[in-house]
């Protein structure tokens, strides 16, 4: 008996199997065959899912982020003129020579104002409405189509 030192590994040959060769019924084949073409169909269709849902996705980001910009700058425009307002009150008010026509150019300001306010908070969401509609219209679509294709 040869002696094996503590770090070989024993030498030894492994058998040899041979694999039968099978033939496979022509059925069998088929039915791999139609699986295969199935599988390719079921990718296809992943994939072009996958590439909608991809160009929803950068419409809804390309619309919304439009739509948000608009806002903040109708906001800007907004906070502006009412600025814009007060100041030009406050240049009334200093020229102003009794205190009744210090009330008097206050309750104007404050009624017209109110107006204004009220016709800006209406317009600012009447926008904000408008672009979360532009922004969802993508998603709703691919939706629909979607659904549409799956029955």
């Amino acid at each position: 008996m040869a002696e094996i030192t503590p770090f070989e590994m024993p030498k030894f040959e492994m058998p040899k199997f041979e694999m039968p060769k099978i033939e496979f019924p022509s059925a069998f084949r088929e039915l791999a065959e139609k699986s295969i073409a199935q599988a390719k169909e079921g990718y296809e269709k992943m994939k072009t899912a996958a590439e909608d849902a991809t160009e929803m996705l950068e419409d809804t980001y390309a619309k919304a982020s439009k739509g948000y910009a608009d806002y903040g700058l109708k906001l800007i425009e907004t906070t502006r003129a009412n600025s814009n307002a007060a100041f030009d009150l406050m240049t009334q008010l200093l020229g102003a020579k009794s205190a009744s026509e210090v009330v008097e150019l206050s309750s104007g300001f404050m009624r017209t104002q109110f107006d204004t306010v009220t016709a800006q908070a209406k317009d600012l969401a009447d926008h904000a409405q408008k672009v979360a509609a532009e922004t969802t219209a993508p998603i709703k679509e691919t939706l629909t189509t979607a659904f549409s294709k799956a029955a």
